[in-house]
């Protein structure tokens, strides 16, 4: 057996634990695991038996760059760094039901070793059971009909619009108050929702907000009957308010161009992923040097 040594810690190594850092830096998760095994292997072969963390990184790395992932491996050197170092930071993913909201944080928290992903229907949940229907009625509906519960107070303001901001305004409450919470604690967290709408979110420093979207009503309606193969809900429920939905989305994208943060499309999950950590990435390594931390990446 292979122990892996860090400060106090000993721990037996893991090629699970090491594939999920090289898929981090947007390897398959196949070829990460067959490098993993490599590393095993080269350890071995060296007959090591206790080992440190930048041992493994090296090899890793090393490794990567045999692979010909020369980008890779440069990512994997820069979220090692991340955990190594303990940076605290939370990832907000918004945009209308149905985009692959869900999907694309799981992905992600596998990715990035992030126990904790929460959905702002959860916060919401929780505020009904807390709050009445008489008290705050746009709660208690789904998004796109939270029109229905209140009136618009004046013409020319669109209900659908009124109604979710509503809706927004009061769940934002939560959203901004476990936002707080996490930044005063010092953890990671991906949050998702419909909720999670620029203007509406307080953003530290170390949170970083995307919208996610699809290009048509005809996109979203094949979601819908996808989904609904494994939910409790019809696919019918949301296909016949496709256009409420996508009249959300139009607002929701507009809040985001207006805000400055980034619109992913989601035609393919991998691939979405993959443009989220390459451009948090960036985003990251400059706040971290504007608070003077540099992240070292081996050349």
């Amino acid at each position: 057996m292979i122990i892996v040594e860090d400060g106090n810690m000993r721990l037996p190594f893991s090629r699970g634990i090491l594939t999920r850092s090289i898929t981090s830096a947007g390897v398959d998760v196949g070829v990460a695991y067959s490098i993993a095994a490599e590393v095993m292997k080269d350890l071995q072969k060296k007959k090591k038996r206790i080992v440190s963390k930048d041992e493994i990184r090296e090899t890793t790395y090393r490794k990567l760059l045999e692979h010909g992932y020369k980008t890779a491996a440069r990512r994997y050197i820069f979220w090692s760094e991340i955990r190594r170092k303990g940076i605290p930071m939370m990832l907000l993913l918004g945009g209308t039901t149905g985009v692959g909201k869900s999907t694309i944080a799981t992905e992600l928290a596998f990715r990035m070793g992030i126990r904790s992903v929460i959905g702002t229907d959860t916060i919401r949940e929780v505020m009904r059971k807390m709050i009445s229907k008489e008290l705050l009625p746009t709660i208690h509906a789904s998004s796109f009909l939270a029109w229905k519960a209140i009136n618009a107070p004046l013409k020319g303001i669109s209900p659908l619009i009124y109604g979710f901001e509503r809706q927004v305004s009061h769940v934002a409450v939560g959203i901004n108050a476990l936002i707080e919470r996490a930044t005063k604690e010092g953890f990671n967290a991906i949050l998702e929702g419909i909720h999670l709408v620029p203007g509406y979110i307080s953003l530290t420093d170390m949170s970083f907000m995307y919208i996610i979207t699809v290009e048509s009503k005809e996109a979203l309606r094949a979601r819908f009957y996808a989904r609904g193969l494994q939910s409790l809900r019809p696919a019918n429920y949301y296909t016949d308010h496709l256009d409420e939905i996508m009249g959300l989305q139009e607002f929701i994208v507009e809040r985001a161009r207006e805000k400055g943060v980034p619109i992913i499309e989601n035609i393919e999950v991998d691939k979405t992923v993959n443009l989220i950590m390459e451009d948090l990435m960036k985003r990251l390594s400059e706040r971290l040097k504007q608070k003077g931390i540099r992240i070292e990446v081996v050349e």
